[in-house]
């Protein structure tokens, strides 16, 4: 007898994975696309946010606009970079307006989901809260929104001598409460978005902060604030059109400025060195902000008014471009000869991919490798059926997908009623069976270290754009409202 059977079942419509940016999003569209089905969110952590409810580090913020970040649905009136409190509470209050909560079972952290083609139903299991008590669920359709990283756990390199080291070792992600840093020497591992959030908050409250990284990372200074947003206002522009004007706007730049970060890099480059520069003075080693990659490679963080340099320029914070030989009692020695002492060193060094959240899937009884499927468009999967999962933009807000595929699959879903069939999944033509099989993501165009770490966890794409997740915004939103759901990608049931 299966475990699940000793517990009540309950059975919905469709069942929503996370009740972080992703989920949150995905249940407004569902409902309101089509009201009549049945859902349940589930969501592991004690609250809805995801991300930035975990993330508890100092000056925690988003390191893109909000104006894009926000849904389009709902108007963003705060400032374009956000802390994680404002993020909360405009989710808080799309939860609200649309009467979500109903719908979201908390604590509720799901341990396997399998599906029959047999009955065209999904069974899903979840471990409510420490107790380890069991709820069980059927659901016609899965949507997974549940994020691609460990929760539980960032990512540290296992450094020779760590265990020699006598201060304290601290990962942004799992941030003490009780940490204090007055009047310490704080050394932060690392050169990405949560280094640049992490220093300028810390910087005053320490002795001194030291920044080690191995490589640098383009970065792009500049006022939080939008000032066509703040004009349309003085005007006296509704909220809404504000809204949808500025997004608009941002996409169009943002559009321009990805082109031209291929065509002509190293002017690009210049452009953002000049920037950094405009902050440190032309007199500032410009190697500590001059990466070996071209633009784009990498996500590029937004530092709102410049704070970052602005405690450098300030000799508040110093910057150290090297690699590590091994930690130290008092901190760790460089492979250049020179040791680094610290009191407290942040390990500011990425996360752990989780592909599907970890969830042990089955299909037909067989276990699922996603590493062995080919995915469609970044959503679906070969031999997955009736599932869906979200996975966000590096080059544009997360969010945007979020909001094209809420389109996508609810018009999937209607379809599929009037079609009369209960399953649905995606399938290589015959034509392209034996197109390559190739990386989830280009490494020549971006390559960020977590997706490189464990890339073989990843489903495969194929060489044909529809069998990739192409990052592409601009492509998508023209592309996904017009798949042709009768194509033979898709094999009903």
């Amino acid at each position: 007898m299966p475990l699940w059977s000793a517990y009540m079942t309950e059975h919905f419509d469709v069942l929503i994975a996370g009740a972080g940016i992703s989920g949150i999003g995905s249940a407004y569209h569902l409902k309101q696309q089509c009201s009549g089905k049945s859902f349940v969110v589930l969501e592991a952590l004690e609250s809805f946010g995801g991300t930035w409810l975990m993330h508890t580090y100092p000056g925690v913020r988003s390191d893109s606009d909000l104006h894009t970040f926000g849904y389009r649905f709902k108007p963003w009136i705060g400032p374009p970079i956000a802390t994680a409190a404002e993020i909360l509470d405009y989710m808080g209050d799309v939860i609200k307006e649309n009467d979500l909560a109903p719908h979201i079972r908390y604590r509720h952290k799901i341990i396997s989901a399998s599906f029959s083609r047999t009955t065209n139903l999904w069974t899903v299991e979840a471990e409510l809260g420490d107790a380890g008590e069991r709820r069980v669920f059927t659901c016609n359709f899965l949507w997974m929104c549940q994020g691609y990283y460990e929760h539980a756990r960032g990512y540290t390199p296992d450094w020779p001598g760590m265990e020699d080291y006598k201060g304290e070792l601290v990962h942004p992600q799992t941030w003490p409460k009780d940490i204090d840093l007055k009047d310490k020497s704080v050394l932060v591992i690392g050169s990405g978005a949560t280094t640049a959030t992490v220093v300028p908050a810390i910087a005053s409250a320490c002795k001194h902060v030291t920044v080690l990284q191995r490589s640098p990372t383009y970065f792009i200074p500049g006022r939080n604030i939008n000032e066509l947003v703040e004009m349309l206002r003085t005007i006296g522009v509704d909220e809404m059109t504000v809204h949808d004007i500025a997004r608009k706007k941002i996409l169009y730049d943002q559009d321009k400025f990805t082109h031209r970060a291929f065509d002509e890099p190293e002017t690009v480059k210049e452009e953002l060195l000049s920037g950094v520069r405009l902050f440190l003075g032309p007199d500032y080693d410009m190697t500590h902000f001059t990466p070996r990659y071209r633009p784009w490679r990498q996500r590029i963080a937004f530092v709102p008014d410049g704070d970052l340099f602005q405690g450098i320029a300030a000799g508040k914070a110093t910057m150290v471009t090297d690699e590590i030989d091994r930690f130290t009692k008092a901190g760790v020695l460089l492979k250049s000869g020179r040791e680094l002492e610290a009191d407290v060193i942040v390990t500011a060094t990425g996360f752990n991919l989780s592909v599907l959240g970890g969830i042990a899937f089955t299909v037909d009884g067989g276990p699922v490798n996603f590493a062995d499927t080919v995915t469609y468009r970044g959503m679906m999967f070969t031999g997955v059926p009736n599932m869906v999962w979200v996975f966000g933009y590096f080059r544009a807000s997360w969010t945007l997908r979020v909001d094209l595929m809420g389109d996508f699959v609810c018009r999937l879903l209607k379809f599929m009623d009037e079609k009369g069939v209960h399953r649905v999944e995606a399938v290589i033509p015959e034509s392209q069976l034996n197109m390559k099989r190739l990386p989830w993501i280009d490494p020549e165009n971006f390559n960020p270290g977590y997706l490189m770490r464990r890339m073989d966890l990843l489903p495969k794409r194929g060489e044909s754009y529809e069998w990739q997740h192409t990052q592409d915004y601009w492509r998508e939103k023209e592309e996904l409202p017009a798949i042709d759901l009768a194509a033979p990608v898709f094999k009903y049931g």
